[in-house]
């Protein structure tokens, strides 16, 4: 974008003269002297390039020194009360510290934290000497964050204790469940005592606790360097963020479209390391071994004896685990969005990103025919946008269902995460004549409007669009701009994730003139924000749907409010645009599917399994005695086995690919199984069901009714 292009090289000329005058010489990362250049430069970076520059001053100190020691001691684990006190004195002077490059607090912590680490790893061992006693009527609070840090070493050993008998417990009750099963299928089975299978689940947890100390023995400062500078930039807004040279490696390996593991896209919060997306194609996926929201607690290699507790440990390393090569195995322990747990062995696998390009499916109902067009991301080639791209994609997908006859179309954005801007104004560019799609801000006020400047439509009928509360950004956008033309029904989560900033990936290594200092990573930094054409931004508040269906994520804050920092929502001025005049019975339309959707038992049961979900989570107390825990265990077990019938639902509607993938199939038997599983999903979703609804229910006005005759001819 123009404005865009031009600030940015303004900035790149002022940070270039400012980082070519430094002459720090040292090529070992973990110089301070190289520490104080990143500091330097990665603040001015923000300072000139960010959207809307966080001010400097106590109350951002405050925030990074909380945020800093929650980073590094999230379970409270570590450091003492004594500790936090002399940290403290720090607490509003770090924006001074940054100004000034002094490192004194972040020193201060990181060889406290080295100290505490070195402390607790001989006082665990300690711990799982002796056996737990599962009679007791003991419980542990798992909301950290209320917790207070530890007054003494002898209280901060009781809260490992009960942390280490929190984590032995399940084990030792899987070990149980495990013997039950065997005496009852296996005659030659010979029983071990609860004193032998309790000891084996201490030793599988300390062998656990083991393997974690020994990756966390490998780090070195200069990763803990770059937690406290993801600290400082996180201050500005949730999107902005350091990439050490690791991450930043990981960050190029997926824009290029392959990934070799399990599958699957994960991301740490409160401590656990939570499965975010599940990549269709993959391992994860083909097995059904996973799914969005939960959580993985162990990992165990084929060639080992014993699992890995992941729980507290740092993505990075956690991800190491479950990476690995092509061909190879790895077992998680996995718990799932309901709190069942299970163990799930993968065979890892290079992932093409296949599918996660458009993907679409013509359904029948009837006599009538509609099309599906399924689109997981707004991707883009990076070197050349001319290239393979969602838009071209979309469009042509939509020539095939015209060929097929479509009478509606559902555009299906759950999960789309979003991906390229340009690529979302031309996909709204196919369902209206032309005007503004999107309007963009920079910084000072500058504003641009991105239009669809293509008098020509290529899918006048009607159109449904399908979100959830993950669908964000570029999402957003087209879901906003159809919304606000009155073009498509959007039919939903009450509303979308609600992130409606723009950001740019900068290389820190191309400003410094003679770079023998090592690679410095790179910053991603907001520098734009978009807006509906309606003048409303989507930041926050995402686009509300026209029609709400709960999901099992009604109930968990998932979208950009429940960050910290993220950028206010706020309106500017509407662009000039027409509404859509095609459809004679749009609010009626509405009307009718609320109604329709207040009578579904399906919906209901969907509720009472989100708010049953969201209960589950909001319950912090666990109980440590094992009659109460296997209690818990087997009355959810209960609980959760009427929310089955909602994988058994059938929505009675016939699906089947284009001519041009059944072709394809004839050779690809993967691209077979992966079309007859999609299919089989379409059946079970009364999203879907509910879309077809509101494409029998719109009504053409006869213009349109005579171009879509001319259309089918």
């Amino acid at each position: 974008m123009r404005i865009m292009k031009k600030n940015l090289k303004i900035l790149f000329l002022a940070v270039f003269v400012a980082a070519a005058s430094c002459s720090f010489t040292t090529k070992d990362f973990n110089d301070p002297e190289k520490d104080k250049l990143l500091i330097d430069l990665i603040t001015y970076v923000l300072e000139k390039g960010h959207y809307s520059p966080a001010e400097m001053d106590d109350t951002f100190s405050e925030n990074v020194y909380e945020d800093f020691l929650s980073g590094l001691d999230p379970l409270k684990r570590y450091f003492l009360a004594s500790d936090v006190a002399e940290f403290s004195k720090y607490k509003t002077q770090i924006d001074d510290q940054i100004k000034s490059k002094d490192l004194t607090f972040f020193n201060l912590v990181y060889e406290r934290f080295m100290q505490r680490q070195a402390e607790v790893e001989k006082m665990y061992v300690t711990v799982m000497e002796q056996p737990f006693d599962y009679s007791e009527a003991e419980s542990i609070n798992v909301d950290y964050d209320k917790l207070e840090y530890a007054s003494s070493v002898e209280e901060l050993k009781m809260r490992w204790r009960k942390q280490l008998k929190l984590s032995t417990i399940g084990t030792y009750y899987d070990l149980l469940e495990e013997q039950k099963s065997k005496l009852e299928t296996e005659e030659e089975y010979e029983a071990k005592t609860e004193e032998a299978l309790e000891a084996k689940a201490r030793e599988t947890s300390l062998t656990s606790l083991n393997e974690y100390f020994d990756l966390t023995d490998d780090l070195e400062r200069k990763d803990y360097f770059a937690v406290f500078l993801k600290t400082i930039v996180e201050e500005f807004d949730p999107h902005t963020n350091y990439y050490d040279p690791p991450d930043r490696d990981r960050f190029d390996q997926y824009m290029s479209g392959k990934l070799e593991g399990i599958g699957a896209r994960l991301q740490k919060k409160n401590d656990y390391i939570n499965v975010m997306e599940v990549i269709s194609g993959g391992p994860a996926w083909r097995g059904e071994h996973i799914e969005v929201g939960d959580q993985i607690l162990k990992v165990k290699q084929v060639d080992e004896e014993k699992p890995v507790s992941v729980v507290g440990m740092r993505i990075d390393d956690a991800v190491k685990l479950i990476k690995g090569p092509k061909g190879t195995k790895v077992t998680l322990t996995v718990k799932r969005v309901d709190g069942t747990i299970e163990e799930e062995t993968i065979t890892r696998d290079v992932v093409e990103l296949e599918e996660t390009y458009a993907k679409s499916a013509v359904i029948e109902k009837d006599d009538r025919t509609y099309g599906f067009i399924n689109l997981p991301q707004f991707y883009f080639d990076m070197e050349n946008y001319q290239k393979r791209n969602a838009a071209n994609d979309v469009k042509e997908e939509i020539i095939r269902l015209k060929k097929e006859g479509m009478e509606g179309l559902v555009l299906d954005l759950r999960g789309n995460g979003g991906g390229s801007l340009t690529a979302a104004v031309d996909i709204a560019g196919l369902f209206i004549k032309e005007g503004p799609v999107v309007q963009v801000a920079s910084s000072g006020n500058k504003k641009e409007i991105l239009e669809d400047n293509d008098d020509s439509i290529l899918w006048d009928g009607p159109l449904v669009i399908l979100v959830n509360e993950i669908s964000a950004s570029a999402s957003e956008i087209l879901a906003a701009a159809m919304q606000d033309y009155k073009r498509a029904v959007i039919i939903g989560s009450e509303q979308t994730y609600g992130k409606g900033t723009v950001q740019r990936m900068i290389d820190l290594n191309q400003w410094l003139r003679k770079n023998d200092l090592g690679d410095m990573g790179a910053l991603k930094v907001t520098i734009q924000k978009f807006y509906r054409v309606n003048g409303g931004s989507t930041q926050l508040e995402g686009v509300k749907s026209d029609v709400v269906m709960p999901d099992r994520y009604s109930y968990i804050d998932v979208g950009e409010r429940d960050y910290d920092n993220p950028l206010p929502y706020d309106k500017i001025s509407p662009a000039d645009y027409d509404i859509w005049d095609g459809y004679i019975d749009f609010e009626e339309t509405i009307e009718k599917s609320k109604e329709r959707m207040s009578k579904s038992d399906q919906l209901a049961l969907i509720d009472e399994n989100a708010r049953y979900i969201k209960a589950r989570r909001d319950e912090m107390d666990v109980s440590l005695n094992f009659e109460e825990y296997s209690a818990e265990i087997e009355k959810r077990k209960k609980e959760t086995k009427k929310f089955e019938a909602i994988e058994e639902y059938d929505n009675k509607l016939s699906y089947r690919s284009l001519p041009n993938e059944i072709a394809l199939m004839t050779q690809d038997t993967t691209l077979r199984e992966k079309r007859k599983r999609w299919h089989k999903n379409l059946s079970q979703d009364i999203y879907v069901e509910e879309a077809v609804n509101v494409l029998e229910d719109l009504k053409l006005n006869n213009i349109k009714k005579a171009k879509m005759a001319n259309i089918k001819n």
